[in-house]
């Protein structure tokens, strides 16, 4: 060996010395490919001793595999020697003495003593690398938690069998799952608990798919499954009702139970999509409207679903510009005494035309406001401006009370009452002529987080009403401890009292048990002038509805008044109520 200091030889015991201070495996070997030497990396690295390895030819550490061939390699590399740096060759095994591979990588070069020309090789052990490769290509491949394909790779899959499917023309089912109120089991038992029921919905699933359909975990709760070439599109629903008898069976884990349950989306290629993102957004289309048929069930995909997510997201984004410009109205719809006619309020209700949609009804905004958050955008504007509709009536002269309603999403806010309360100070407003119309439903959900806000908006004097009663399920004991001054009863109850006995009898029903609990009793949907001589006759307080005038904008509502006030001057109109409040306990 040359010393590339003085360049003197080394003499071959200092040599095996100084290989053996290298922490990678060294070999030195021969022409004839002998090994001469080993340091003791080496020998660690194959289980052999020196003794047992000197003389002995290299293909001994080679796989069987890799040992024909080999000795004309090792002739090529002496005629033409040209070093190879470690890691040219991937995936090289050295065989260890117990007869198994261990993963190695190699770098070649040429020494000399003397006149003898001999090949070192350097032989690191990639055990560790090697597995840690493996395991970051398995985790790209896989969900870690459940060992399903990971999104990743189901985006890989489904992209191929599009492909496939182009060429062979059959059919391809994509199914999305999502599991149904997943959240409450993680709140409820703990996120070990969860990834706990995860794994059990991956097993049920893989027993109830054939071992040629693909299942992945997309991520959180959401799964799906490609159906490769089923036999036509009831069968592919079959597999979707057999998936959910799986999901939701009941399950116990410990001293936890759950029902698991979960809402499908099919879609089916190409009919519904060429492309993978195309498929996906359609399924996800699907999947939620099984979520809102009632959850637990499936919903194949139609175009309808699309075009109705087109609308919601138009609507969205014009609704968001509508807030924020200025494009919102409230009209105004009076509310008399029963008894003298006397308008004591109004309510106010909003109002949408937009530039490029026209005339948007309520019902078909709202819900798009609170499905996308813009609800709390929403109320903010309601508030502000019916405060500051009041304060333009009072500086006239006129003092109305003012009704809006308000959503159960609005409940829930922290920070409501706080801003509800500055609002009517900014506008300088008396709270007792703003009054919140609350449904039963929103009432009743949360209840002490929802009672302890009433109180405190009763409590500065806003007035409070219960919205559509008759229509939730709220109890008796929550009514008479709730801090509601009028319950306005639903319009349905109205509609029929004079042609059905069994709607007045239902309408007398609800005015006795809004008297029994010392609340006022409001109607609403009012249309005919008989309907309101029964709804006065049984004792109804209030009344509200087209026969007295439509809703209207603020600049109307003076002479709407005036013109009510000019009815109710008419005896034979509004004359004394022929039953008492007493004939109706009777």
């Amino acid at each position: 060996m040359l010393d590339m200091a003085s360049g003197r030889s080394l003499p071959w015991e200092q040599v095996v010395h100084l290989l053996g201070l290298i922490p990678d495996g060294v070999l030195i070997i021969d022409e004839q490919g002998s090994i001469l030497s080993a340091n003791q990396a080496l020998l660690d690295l194959a289980g052999y001793g020196l003794e047992e390895l000197v003389g002995e030819p290299l293909s001994l550490l080679l796989p069987p595999a890799a040992r024909e061939g080999h000795q004309a390699q090792l002739e090529q590399f002496f005629a033409a020697p040209r070093g190879r740096a470690m890691g040219r060759v991937p995936d090289l095994n050295l065989w260890h003495r117990d007869g198994h591979a261990v993963a190695v990588g190699i770098s070649l070069g040429l020494v000399r003593r003397g006149d003898d020309a001999l090949a070192l090789a350097v032989v690191r052990d990639m055990r560790e690398l090697r597995a840690m490769h493996e395991r970051m290509q398995y985790l790209a491949m896989h969900d870690e938690l459940t060992g399903l394909y990971s999104r990743h790779m189901f985006g890989e899959l489904l992209s191929q069998s599009l492909v496939q499917t182009r060429r062979s023309g059959q059919l391809l089912a994509l199914l999305l799952i999502d599991l149904d109120d997943f959240k409450s089991v993680n709140d409820g038992h703990g996120h070990h608990v969860g990834d706990r029921l995860l794994q059990e919905v991956a097993q049920r699933m893989r027993g109830a798919l054939r071992g040629s359909d693909s299942l992945a975990r997309l991520g959180g709760d959401e799964f799906a499954v490609l159906l490769h070439d089923p036999a036509d599109l009831a069968s592919a629903q079959r597999v979707a009702a057999k998936l959910l008898a799986a999901i939701c069976r009941p399950w116990r884990h410990g001293h936890h139970d759950a029902s698991p349950g979960a809402s499908i989306g099919l879609v089916f290629a190409p009919a519904d999509g060429e492309d993978a993102d195309t498929l996906m957004r359609h399924a996800d289309m699907a999947m939620y409207r099984a979520k809102e048929a009632g959850r637990g069930t499936y919903a194949v995909f139609d175009t309808g679903m699309a075009r109705q997510i087109e609308e919601k997201a138009l609507l969205q984004g014009r609704l968001k510009r509508a807030i924020e410009g200025g494009a919102l109205r409230l009209h105004y719809q009076p509310q008399l005494c029963a008894r003298s006619g006397r308008v004591l309020g109004v309510e106010a209700l909003l109002r949408w035309k937009d530039g490029e949609l026209g005339e948007v009804p309520p019902a078909r905004f709202v819900a798009v406001a609170e499905s996308s958050g813009l609800v709390h955008g929403l109320g903010e504007w309601v508030v502000d401006a019916a405060c500051r509709q009041i304060m333009q009536w009072r500086s006239e002269g006129l003092a109305l009370r003012v009704a809006i309603n308000v959503s159960v999403h609005q409940l829930r806010q922290p920070s409501f009452a706080e801003r509800l309360l500055k609002t009517l100070a900014r506008w300088q407003v008396p709270p007792a002529l703003l009054e919140l119309e609350i449904t039963e439903t929103a009432a009743m959900t949360h209840v002490e987080q929802t009672q302890a806000l009433l109180q405190q908006l009763a409590a500065h004097g806003v007035q409070l009403a219960l919205d559509d009663f008759g229509m939730g399920y709220s109890s008796l004991g929550h009514l008479r401890d709730m801090p509601v001054s009028r319950l306005k009863m639903d319009r349905s109850y109205i509609q029929g009292i004079t042609e059905h006995a069994q709607d007045a009898v239902l309408a007398r029903a609800i005015i006795g048990l809004a008297k029994t609990l010392g609340k006022i009793v409001v109607a609403e949907g009012v249309e005919t002038e008989a309907q309101r001589a029964l709804l006065q006759q049984e004792g109804c307080d209030e009344l509200q509805g087209w026969l007295f005038g439509r809703a209207v904008p603020a600049d109307e509502i003076p002479a709407l008044l005036a013109r009510i006030e000019r009815q109710a001057a008419q005896p034979s109109l509004w004359g004394p109520r022929r039953r008492s409040p007493a004939a109706l306990s009777s």
